[in-house]
Protein backbone atom coordinates (compact mmCIF):
# COMPACT_ATOMS: atom_id res chain seq x y z
CA UNK A 1 0.00 0.00 0.00
CA UNK A 2 1.49 3.28 -1.05
CA UNK A 3 2.22 5.74 1.70
CA UNK A 4 0.24 8.94 1.76
CA UNK A 5 2.15 11.87 0.40
CA UNK A 6 2.26 14.72 2.89
CA UNK A 7 2.67 18.25 1.61
CA UNK A 8 5.95 19.94 2.32
CA UNK A 9 5.92 22.20 5.36
CA UNK A 10 6.81 25.13 3.15
CA UNK A 11 3.64 24.57 1.13
CA UNK A 12 1.33 24.80 4.13
CA UNK A 13 0.05 28.33 4.66
CA UNK A 14 -1.20 29.26 8.08
CA UNK A 15 -3.28 32.39 8.16
CA UNK A 16 -2.68 34.34 11.33
CA UNK A 17 -5.82 35.51 13.08
CA UNK A 18 -6.58 39.14 12.44
CA UNK A 19 -6.29 41.17 15.60
CA UNK A 20 -9.23 43.41 16.22
CA UNK A 21 -8.78 47.00 17.22
CA UNK A 22 -9.49 47.79 20.85
CA UNK A 23 -12.07 50.30 19.73
CA UNK A 24 -13.89 47.68 17.65
CA UNK A 25 -13.83 45.42 20.69
CA UNK A 26 -15.23 48.22 22.85
CA UNK A 27 -18.08 48.74 20.39
CA UNK A 28 -18.91 45.03 20.32
CA UNK A 29 -18.77 44.73 24.10
CA UNK A 30 -21.45 47.43 24.34
CA UNK A 31 -24.08 44.82 23.49
CA UNK A 32 -23.08 42.88 26.60
CA UNK A 33 -23.16 45.91 28.89
CA UNK A 34 -26.62 47.52 29.05
CA UNK A 35 -25.44 50.24 31.44
CA UNK A 36 -22.69 51.35 29.06
CA UNK A 37 -25.14 51.26 26.16
CA UNK A 38 -27.64 53.39 28.08
CA UNK A 39 -24.84 55.81 28.99
CA UNK A 40 -23.85 56.09 25.34
CA UNK A 41 -27.45 56.85 24.35
CA UNK A 42 -27.74 59.58 26.99
CA UNK A 43 -24.45 61.17 25.94
CA UNK A 44 -25.54 60.96 22.32
CA UNK A 45 -28.68 62.93 23.15
CA UNK A 46 -26.64 65.52 25.04
CA UNK A 47 -24.22 65.91 22.11
CA UNK A 48 -27.10 66.19 19.64
CA UNK A 49 -28.59 68.94 21.80
CA UNK A 50 -25.21 70.68 21.98
CA UNK A 51 -24.57 70.52 18.23
CA UNK A 52 -28.10 71.02 16.82
CA UNK A 53 -29.40 73.24 19.59
CA UNK A 54 -30.76 76.14 17.48
CA UNK A 55 -32.74 73.70 15.33
CA UNK A 56 -34.22 71.80 18.28
CA UNK A 57 -35.22 74.79 20.40
CA UNK A 58 -38.98 75.40 20.20
CA UNK A 59 -38.53 79.00 21.41
CA UNK A 60 -35.88 81.59 22.10
CA UNK A 61 -34.42 80.68 25.52
CA UNK A 62 -34.14 84.38 26.39
CA UNK A 63 -37.73 85.38 25.49
CA UNK A 64 -39.68 86.46 28.58
CA UNK A 65 -43.44 86.32 29.11
CA UNK A 66 -44.66 87.14 32.60
CA UNK A 67 -48.12 85.96 31.60
CA UNK A 68 -46.71 82.43 31.20
CA UNK A 69 -44.44 82.44 34.26
CA UNK A 70 -44.04 79.23 36.31
CA UNK A 71 -46.00 77.02 33.93
CA UNK A 72 -45.58 73.37 35.00
CA UNK A 73 -44.13 70.66 32.72
CA UNK A 74 -46.42 68.68 30.46
CA UNK A 75 -46.56 65.71 32.88
CA UNK A 76 -47.89 67.95 35.69
CA UNK A 77 -51.45 69.10 36.01
CA UNK A 78 -51.86 72.29 34.01
CA UNK A 79 -48.89 71.59 31.73
CA UNK A 80 -49.17 72.16 27.98
CA UNK A 81 -47.36 70.92 24.89
CA UNK A 82 -46.29 74.50 24.16
CA UNK A 83 -43.83 74.26 27.06
CA UNK A 84 -42.74 70.63 27.48
CA UNK A 85 -40.59 71.31 30.54
CA UNK A 86 -42.59 74.29 31.76
CA UNK A 87 -41.40 77.85 32.23
CA UNK A 88 -39.34 79.69 34.83
CA UNK A 89 -40.09 82.73 36.98
CA UNK A 90 -39.74 85.03 33.97
CA UNK A 91 -41.81 82.91 31.60
CA UNK A 92 -38.82 81.56 29.67
CA UNK A 93 -39.13 78.10 28.12
CA UNK A 94 -37.22 75.56 30.24
CA UNK A 95 -36.81 73.03 27.41
CA UNK A 96 -35.07 75.61 25.21
CA UNK A 97 -32.90 76.74 28.10
CA UNK A 98 -31.90 73.14 28.87
CA UNK A 99 -30.76 72.67 25.27
CA UNK A 100 -28.81 75.95 25.29
CA UNK A 101 -27.32 75.05 28.66
CA UNK A 102 -26.11 71.75 27.23
CA UNK A 103 -24.33 73.64 24.46
CA UNK A 104 -22.48 75.88 26.92
CA UNK A 105 -21.59 73.10 29.38
CA UNK A 106 -20.34 70.70 26.69
CA UNK A 107 -18.43 73.46 24.91
CA UNK A 108 -16.61 74.50 28.08
CA UNK A 109 -15.91 70.91 29.10
CA UNK A 110 -14.57 69.83 25.70
CA UNK A 111 -12.43 72.96 25.35
CA UNK A 112 -10.84 72.43 28.75
CA UNK A 113 -10.23 68.72 28.06
CA UNK A 114 -8.67 69.49 24.67
CA UNK A 115 -6.30 72.11 26.09
CA UNK A 116 -5.40 70.08 29.17
CA UNK A 117 -4.90 66.78 27.34
CA UNK A 118 -2.64 68.24 24.65
CA UNK A 119 -0.55 70.23 27.14
CA UNK A 120 -0.37 67.51 29.78
CA UNK A 121 0.38 64.65 27.39
CA UNK A 122 3.11 66.65 25.64
CA UNK A 123 4.82 67.61 28.90
CA UNK A 124 4.49 64.08 30.27
CA UNK A 125 6.01 62.56 27.14
CA UNK A 126 8.95 64.94 27.23
CA UNK A 127 9.50 64.48 30.96
CA UNK A 128 9.48 60.69 30.74
CA UNK A 129 11.54 60.37 27.56
CA UNK A 130 14.11 63.14 28.00
CA UNK A 131 14.43 62.96 31.79
CA UNK A 132 17.06 65.00 33.63
CA UNK A 133 16.32 68.57 34.61
CA UNK A 134 13.26 68.75 32.39
CA UNK A 135 11.65 65.87 34.24
CA UNK A 136 12.54 67.43 37.59
CA UNK A 137 11.03 70.80 36.64
CA UNK A 138 7.81 69.32 35.24
CA UNK A 139 7.50 66.98 38.23
CA UNK A 140 7.97 69.87 40.68
CA UNK A 141 5.37 72.03 38.93
CA UNK A 142 2.97 69.09 38.90
CA UNK A 143 3.42 68.47 42.62
CA UNK A 144 2.91 72.16 43.43
CA UNK A 145 -0.32 72.35 41.45
CA UNK A 146 -1.59 69.10 42.98
CA UNK A 147 -1.02 70.50 46.46
CA UNK A 148 -3.90 72.95 45.92
CA UNK A 149 -7.52 71.74 45.83
CA UNK A 150 -8.76 72.01 42.27
CA UNK A 151 -12.02 73.85 42.96
CA UNK A 152 -10.31 76.26 45.36
CA UNK A 153 -7.69 77.11 42.73
CA UNK A 154 -10.39 77.71 40.12
CA UNK A 155 -12.33 79.91 42.58
CA UNK A 156 -9.21 82.00 43.25
CA UNK A 157 -8.36 82.48 39.58
CA UNK A 158 -11.92 83.33 38.56
CA UNK A 159 -12.30 85.78 41.46
CA UNK A 160 -9.05 87.58 40.61
CA UNK A 161 -9.63 87.75 36.84
CA UNK A 162 -13.44 88.37 36.97
CA UNK A 163 -16.01 85.69 35.99
CA UNK A 164 -16.38 84.87 32.30
CA UNK A 165 -16.34 81.81 30.06
CA UNK A 166 -12.75 82.49 29.00
CA UNK A 167 -11.60 82.86 32.60
CA UNK A 168 -13.46 79.69 33.55
CA UNK A 169 -11.75 77.71 30.79
CA UNK A 170 -8.35 79.07 31.85
CA UNK A 171 -8.93 78.26 35.52
CA UNK A 172 -10.02 74.68 34.84
CA UNK A 173 -7.23 74.08 32.31
CA UNK A 174 -4.48 75.16 34.71
CA UNK A 175 -5.44 72.37 37.09
CA UNK A 176 -6.64 69.86 34.48
CA UNK A 177 -3.39 69.14 32.60
CA UNK A 178 -1.68 67.62 35.64
CA UNK A 179 -3.41 64.24 35.51
CA UNK A 180 -2.48 63.76 31.85
CA UNK A 181 1.14 64.68 32.56
CA UNK A 182 1.49 62.19 35.41
CA UNK A 183 -0.08 59.28 33.53
CA UNK A 184 1.80 59.90 30.27
CA UNK A 185 5.11 60.37 32.13
CA UNK A 186 4.71 57.09 34.00
CA UNK A 187 3.83 55.10 30.90
CA UNK A 188 6.61 56.75 28.89
CA UNK A 189 9.17 55.71 31.50
CA UNK A 190 8.10 52.11 30.95
CA UNK A 191 7.73 52.27 27.17
CA UNK A 192 11.12 53.84 26.45
CA UNK A 193 12.86 50.64 27.59
CA UNK A 194 10.94 48.46 25.13
CA UNK A 195 13.01 46.89 22.37
CA UNK A 196 11.31 48.65 19.47
CA UNK A 197 11.93 52.05 21.07
CA UNK A 198 15.57 51.23 21.80
CA UNK A 199 15.97 49.98 18.24
CA UNK A 200 14.57 53.23 16.87
CA UNK A 201 16.99 55.21 19.01
CA UNK A 202 19.88 53.00 17.93
CA UNK A 203 19.31 53.67 14.23
CA UNK A 204 19.20 57.40 14.94
CA UNK A 205 15.47 58.12 14.61
CA UNK A 206 14.59 61.70 15.62
CA UNK A 207 13.07 62.18 19.06
CA UNK A 208 9.85 63.68 17.67
CA UNK A 209 9.40 60.69 15.38
CA UNK A 210 9.86 58.23 18.25
CA UNK A 211 7.41 60.14 20.41
CA UNK A 212 4.84 60.52 17.65
CA UNK A 213 4.99 57.09 16.02
CA UNK A 214 6.00 54.77 18.87
CA UNK A 215 5.05 56.39 22.16
CA UNK A 216 1.86 58.36 21.54
CA UNK A 217 -0.18 55.53 19.92
CA UNK A 218 0.45 53.37 23.00
CA UNK A 219 -0.59 56.19 25.32
CA UNK A 220 -3.74 57.11 23.43
CA UNK A 221 -6.13 54.52 25.00
CA UNK A 222 -5.23 55.63 28.53
CA UNK A 223 -5.39 59.31 27.59
CA UNK A 224 -8.81 58.81 25.99
CA UNK A 225 -10.15 57.13 29.13
CA UNK A 226 -8.84 59.96 31.29
CA UNK A 227 -10.31 62.53 28.90
CA UNK A 228 -13.79 61.04 29.25
CA UNK A 229 -13.53 61.06 33.03
CA UNK A 230 -12.16 64.59 33.03
CA UNK A 231 -14.95 65.78 30.74
CA UNK A 232 -17.46 64.68 33.37
CA UNK A 233 -15.44 66.41 36.08
CA UNK A 234 -15.18 69.65 34.09
CA UNK A 235 -18.92 69.77 33.45
CA UNK A 236 -19.51 69.27 37.17
CA UNK A 237 -16.92 71.93 38.06
CA UNK A 238 -18.44 74.41 35.61
CA UNK A 239 -21.90 73.78 37.06
CA UNK A 240 -20.58 74.28 40.61
CA UNK A 241 -18.87 77.57 39.77
CA UNK A 242 -21.88 78.82 37.83
CA UNK A 243 -24.15 77.91 40.74
CA UNK A 244 -22.23 80.17 43.13
CA UNK A 245 -22.05 82.99 40.58
CA UNK A 246 -18.41 82.61 39.49
CA UNK A 247 -18.94 80.73 36.24
CA UNK A 248 -21.23 81.44 33.30
CA UNK A 249 -22.91 84.80 33.66
CA UNK A 250 -26.39 85.81 32.52
CA UNK A 251 -27.71 86.21 29.87
CA UNK A 252 -25.65 83.13 28.91
CA UNK A 253 -27.19 79.88 30.08
CA UNK A 254 -25.73 76.83 31.81
CA UNK A 255 -27.25 74.07 33.90
CA UNK A 256 -25.49 75.32 37.04
CA UNK A 257 -26.79 78.85 36.50
CA UNK A 258 -30.32 77.46 36.02
CA UNK A 259 -30.00 75.73 39.40
CA UNK A 260 -28.94 79.00 41.02
CA UNK A 261 -31.82 80.95 39.47
CA UNK A 262 -34.46 78.39 40.46
CA UNK A 263 -33.40 77.58 44.04
CA UNK A 264 -35.72 80.25 45.49
CA UNK A 265 -38.69 78.45 43.90
CA UNK A 266 -37.68 74.95 44.98
CA UNK A 267 -40.83 74.39 47.06
CA UNK A 268 -43.33 75.99 44.70
CA UNK A 269 -41.86 75.11 41.27
CA UNK A 270 -39.50 72.19 41.84
CA UNK A 271 -38.93 71.58 38.11
CA UNK A 272 -36.73 74.68 37.98
CA UNK A 273 -34.03 72.82 39.93
CA UNK A 274 -35.02 69.20 39.32
CA UNK A 275 -34.60 69.21 35.55
CA UNK A 276 -31.13 70.82 35.33
CA UNK A 277 -30.01 68.80 38.37
CA UNK A 278 -31.08 65.53 36.74
CA UNK A 279 -29.37 66.58 33.50
CA UNK A 280 -26.07 67.22 35.32
CA UNK A 281 -26.30 63.96 37.29
CA UNK A 282 -27.15 61.80 34.26
CA UNK A 283 -24.45 63.37 32.10
CA UNK A 284 -21.70 62.96 34.69
CA UNK A 285 -22.82 59.42 35.56
CA UNK A 286 -22.95 58.44 31.88
CA UNK A 287 -19.42 59.72 31.26
CA UNK A 288 -18.13 57.70 34.23
CA UNK A 289 -19.90 54.51 33.14
CA UNK A 290 -18.64 54.86 29.57
CA UNK A 291 -15.07 55.53 30.72
CA UNK A 292 -15.19 52.45 32.95
CA UNK A 293 -16.43 50.34 30.03
CA UNK A 294 -13.67 51.57 27.72
CA UNK A 295 -11.03 50.96 30.37
CA UNK A 296 -12.17 47.37 30.87
CA UNK A 297 -11.79 46.71 27.15
CA UNK A 298 -8.60 48.70 26.54
CA UNK A 299 -6.63 47.83 29.68
CA UNK A 300 -5.17 44.29 29.27
CA UNK A 301 -5.27 43.64 33.02
CA UNK A 302 -8.91 44.67 33.31
CA UNK A 303 -9.78 42.76 30.12
CA UNK A 304 -8.18 39.57 31.45
CA UNK A 305 -10.03 39.95 34.73
CA UNK A 306 -13.36 40.34 32.91
CA UNK A 307 -12.68 37.31 30.70
CA UNK A 308 -11.87 35.21 33.78
CA UNK A 309 -15.09 36.13 35.53
CA UNK A 310 -17.19 35.31 32.49
CA UNK A 311 -15.89 31.74 32.22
Amino acid sequence: MAADVQPAPSAIRVRAPRRQSVYVQAARELRKDPFALAALVILGLVLIAAVAGPVLMPADPLDQSLRDRLKPPIWHEGGTAAHLFGTDQLGRDIFSRMIDGARVSVMIGMTVVLIASVLGTTLGLLAGFVGGRLEMVIGTVTDVILSFPGLLMALTIVTVLSPSIGTLILALSIRGWVVYARVSRGQTLALKHFQYVEAARTIGAPTLRILGQHMLPNLFPSIMTIAILELARMILAESSLSFIGLGVQAPRISWGLMLAEGREYMLTANWLVTLPGVAIALTVLSFNILASHIRRVVDPFQRGRVDTTQR
